[in-house]
Formats: structure tokens, sequence, C-alpha cells
């Protein structure tokens, strides 16, 4: 059974390690949480650690500049693990050929550019067009705000036929942006698998993104324990699902994604709607909450 809470300070004792989802969690993708914040410096303040664990294709820096713009204290989290890391890490040991077609839309360019310093290690990854490329790159929808999967529908039918395999850099079905709904490169990817082809994904709730999360956690000297980790998100199917499969405790948020399912109280959903569709989603996480606070 599912424990709804209150606020996060009812459990933060018992845990050393928070994973946290970001858009959704943290902010809508315009406007931090402000209760959010102050969760999550409260709970680095009582000597936990907070990683940001996002499956925004870009890299962490990337990432870490656009929170900043958004105004998140630093003092809130101790490091990032982005999807586009370890994305980036695959796509650079040649998970889908060296020359590759992007799908995405233009502010994922740092995708290719931004790239870690052992990446010159590695033969280059070129960037061609779809005539030319040997594998897919999809970070999302070229214009997110009005594209669908079925979109692309035709492309990927002649991507299939041509055998190749596609690099998903964002498991994401959809995110919020504000009060608009958008798809993300997850969706793009599962029609492809649906419609025959292969995709590679690197991002929750995969466990690539968390062996990732793990050294960033690492690198702030905490030593490291499941039993004292826990992984909060509002994706049922990628922050809890990943969380459960890494077999760590999870807290999902009701108040994100999934809000409309339990009742016109964002803030505090109701027990018998959450039940009912945990049950129906067969997923039951540790915890649940309105937002976190």
């Amino acid at each position: 059974m599912t424990r709804i809470l209150s606020e996060f300070s009812e459990i933060r004792a018992n845990y050393t390690l928070a994973l946290v989802d970001i858009w959704g969690c943290v902010h809508n993708g315009q406007n931090i949480y402000p209760a959010a914040e102050a969760a999550l410096r409260a709970f680095r303040d009582s000597g936990g650690c907070v990683v940001l664990v996002t499956n925004s294709p870009r890299p962490r820096n990337g990432v870490q500049a656009q929170l900043d713009q958004l105004g998140l204290s630093r003092e809130a989290y101790d490091g990032i693990a982005t999807s586009g890391d370890a994305a980036q890490a695959g796509m650079l040991m040649g998970a889908v050929g060296r020359r590759v077609w992007h799908l995405g839309p233009e502010k994922d360019n740092g995708f290719f550019t931004n790239l870690p310093d052992w990446a010159a290690d590695h033969p280059p990854i070129e960037r061609v067009p779809y005539d030319e490329a040997e594998g897919i790159v999809c970070t999302g929808p070229f214009s997110e705000l009005d594209e669908t999967p079925e979109d692309y529908r035709g492309r990927f039918l002649s991507a299939k036929v041509r055998g190749l395999k596609l690099l998903c850099a964002n498991p994401d079905i959809v995110v919020d942006y504000g009060e608009t709904r958008i798809y993300c490169a997850g969706a793009l990817a599962q029609l492809y698998d649906q419609m025959g082809g292969e995709s590679f994904y690197f991002g929750k709730p995969h466990p690539p993104i968390y062996d990732l999360a793990r050294r960033v956690a690492a690198e702030t000297g905490l030593k490291i324990s499941d039993d004292r980790t826990i992984a909060i998100g509002d994706g049922i199917q990628t922050d809890i699902k990943g969380g459960m499969v890494e077999g760590i405790d999870t807290l999902f948020i009701t108040g994100g994604l999934a809000s409309t399912e339990f009742g016109p109280d964002t803030q505090n959903p109701d027990p018998a709607l959450l039940d009912a569709w945990l049950e129906q989603e067969a997923i039951h996480p540790t915890y649940a909450m309105g937002r976190l606070r």
C-alpha cells in the first residue's frame, strides 16, 4: 500500500540520497516550485545529497544553465545526471553509427558540440542529412509545440526499410510546458519501435542514467547505499518504474503529469482514486505526495 505524505520531512531522515526528477517536480518548464526548492534545501541541510535526474537530452551544464535562468538555487542540489549525458556516451561509442541524422530542435545542438573531454579519444560523430545517415539521434520533434509522433510516420517507415537504428536521448513520452503538453523523444522512439524499427534508450527508467546518477553522488564523497536512497518523480513509467527496478524506495508526485487523475485538489490526492489508478498501472510506489514540499 502506497503511503500518502503531506511533506517530505516526514521521511527524509530515512535517506541520505535523493534522486529527483526536475520537470514536473521542481519546475513546470516556466517557473520553479518554491516549496519543492525549500524541501530539497532542507534535505541537504539535514545531511542529505540531492542529485537531479532528468530525461533532458541536454548535457548537465546545459540543464544547469536552464535551472539558473529559471532561478533555482544551487543550494538545492549537489549534482545533475541527464539522459543527454548517458545518451552522449552511447553515441560516442558508436551505438547508431558515426554518420547520424539529428531529429530534434536546434536548441538541442549542444548534444553534439558540448562533448566530454574523453570524446577526443574516439572517432568523431558527423551530423549528416537523412539520406546519408547510418543512424538517427532523436532529441525530440523538430517543432515541440505543434508536432506529434504521427508527423514522422512516413520518415520512420523509410528509416526502418533502410535498417537505421534510433538513439533516443529522452525517453519521456510527454511533459507539460506550463499549461501545454508537448511530445518528447520517447514518443517518437515508441512509434519507431511499434513500426518495427530498433531504438536505444539511455534515460529513465533504463539502467544507464541510474549508474550515472550514482557516480555523480559518489563525487560528493557520499557513501552510497540503496536502502538509504529514494527516487522522486511524477512519471509513473519513468521515475517510479525506474526506481523500483533499481530496488530503491520511490516517491510519486501526483500533481505532475497525472494530476487530473486524483481529484480536484492537486496538493492532496484522493486516496481511493490514487489506489485504483496505481492498480491499473500495476506500479506501487513506496510513497505519494501531491506536490514536492
